[in-house]
């Protein structure tokens, strides 16, 4: 059974994330959506409301599974005993920063594998950072995000 980890901060989870999830799940027999705690980032959502949030956006999806980890991707890998590791490019200017992390993740796990999707055209300039600017600056984000994560952003922001 082939199963590919799809590792970010999801903060907040978008069209674009969900685009590769949807596209993940047909060419993968589970994928596994693991949000990273991450507070290094200092996340608008807290790891729950992040980790529900994305449970509501792909629960139609039986073989992905959201969970939350903290740590070394590399050692969540091997405790799922996965080896291809999903990752996301939107822009060439993502390739570089993508290629470093790859590599990275190569040398502390050799037998890893790093796939990169791209995006549908319309969901390439959307980030979870411009999402959250747009929404604590009082716009509307509805055609970026789930309806579910449109309004945790505005509950969010409008506290």
């Amino acid at each position: 059974m082939s199963t590919a980890v799809y590792p970010g901060t999801f903060d907040p989870i978008t069209n674009g994330h969900y685009d590769l999830i949807e596209r993940a799940a047909r060419l993968f027999d589970h994928v596994v959506v693991a949000i990273a705690t991450n507070p290094g980032k200092a996340p608008a959502l807290d790891i729950d409301a992040r980790i529900a949030l994305a449970r509501q956006v792909v629960a139609q999806h039986d073989n992905v599974e959201v969970v939350g980890f903290s740590g070394l991707l590399t050692e969540f890998m091997r405790q799922r005993q996965a080896r291809i590791l999903l990752r996301g490019l939107r822009a060439v200017s993502d390739f570089e920063y993508e290629l470093q992390l790859a590599n990275m993740n190569r040398a502390q796990m050799p037998d890893l594998e790093t796939v990169f999707l791209t995006p549908e055209v319309e969901n390439s300039y959307i980030s979870s950072t411009l999402v959250r600017e747009i929404s604590r600056l009082g716009g509307d984000v509805s055609q970026h995000v789930h309806p579910e994560v449109a309004e945790a952003l505005r509950n969010r922001y409008n506290s």
